[in-house]
């Protein structure tokens, strides 16, 4: 899945959802990732971040750690 979804910016505004494994939340979560690819944002629920953090410090600069 590789839906780009923009956080809801008031109430009513559609949910976020994960774009690995298409979970959603009301609002976005603090424990939620953010990341920018190819210009849109991407949002990963807490656990898709937890399972995948290795390939995602491997995208940073070595000044971001």
């Amino acid at each position: 899945m590789n839906e780009r979804t923009p956080p809801p910016a008031q109430p009513g505004a559609p949910n976020v959802v994960c774009s690995r494994c298409g979970a959603t939340a009301d609002s976005l979560p603090v424990t939620w990732t953010c990341s920018v690819e190819n210009g849109g944002r991407l949002y990963f629920c807490d656990d898709c971040a937890r399972a995948h953090l290795r390939a995602i410090e491997s995208r940073l600069d070595s000044s971001w750690w």
